[in-house]
């Protein structure tokens, strides 16, 4: 099977084969007409990703976020930057293809990184509303015992909180990746969570005088308000975790694997 074949399959599960005109989900190396033998799907093609679906034996990574540090993976502004030639020779000299699926991973018929994450938590029946895929009702706990729920099920070590982790939750938002910084709205968190009467919103990434901001204000102010930041990584890994499940059907028995991107940070 081709790259192209395989990248046809998911588009056609995933968004019945309609294609967005304008998108980030373009190959960052290699070739459509490549042989696959192997699949690697994860949240980043990270030099120590491609070192594994090297390992094991994969030609196809099947990555989330860009490979090359921006947005569209430009290329102008690095052709003689030293570690984007390193991981260039890596690539090329294995034979590996890197395919990135984001646009239509969060606009396929069900949104497939929200997907994960809620497998992840065991929270897929607990949707405010049938057709509400930022807000959940969870049985009643602490903030800081929510927190470390979600230390346990995502790997976590240090997780950061704004409010008072003895409040109260039950209400809960989720808005994953970049998706907490507004999606082109600043006000969206803040007025989501006014608006559904939210305790708590569980980010991804986060802007200081925004959300973070706001919640922390509310928490000063006596209002059973929290925020807790789990990061951009953390938030959608699960989803392209989730991917080499119903992946692996798909592609006649090719070897599909999920390789888990990590947090980047070390804390000490």
């Amino acid at each position: 099977m081709k790259v192209q074949e395989v990248i046809d399959r998911i588009l056609l599960d995933c968004c019945g084969g309609r294609r967005l005109e304008q998108t980030c989900d373009v190959l960052a190396s290699g070739n459509e007409e490549m042989e696959v033998t192997g699949i690697v799907t994860t949240f980043m093609a990270t030099v120590g990703v491609i070192k594994e679906a090297i390992t094991a034996g994969a030609n196809l990574i099947i990555t989330h976020e860009p490979t090359y540090y921006t947005g569209m993976d430009t290329l102008d502004w690095v052709q003689k930057d030293p570690v984007y030639l390193a991981k260039r020779k890596l690539i090329e000299e294995n034979g590996i293809t890197i395919w990135r699926f984001h646009d239509h991973m969060h606009l396929a018929d069900t949104d497939r990184i929200y997907d994960g994450l809620l497998k992840e938590l065991e929270w897929q029946d607990k949707k405010l509303g049938d057709q509400d895929s930022w807000g959940y009702l969870i049985e009643e706990t602490t903030v800081g015992e929510l927190a470390g729920f979600l230390k346990q099920r995502l790997g976590m070590k240090v997780i950061q909180i704004v409010g008072n982790p003895a409040d109260a939750c039950s209400r809960i938002g989720i808005l994953v990746g970049g998706g907490s910084l507004g999606l082109g709205r600043e006000q969206m968190p803040m007025e989501l969570m006014q608006d559904k009467n939210l305790d708590v919103m569980i980010c991804g990434d986060i802007t200081e005088w925004t959300l973070c901001a706001y919640v922390n204000d509310a928490s000063m102010l006596g209002m059973n308000k929290a925020m807790i930041v789990i990061g951009h990584e953390r938030s959608e890994e699960w989803g392209m975790k989730y991917m080499a499940e119903w992946l692996a059907p798909l592609v006649d028995g090719l070897p599909v694997t999920f390789v888990d991107a990590k947090e980047p940070f070390v804390y000490l």
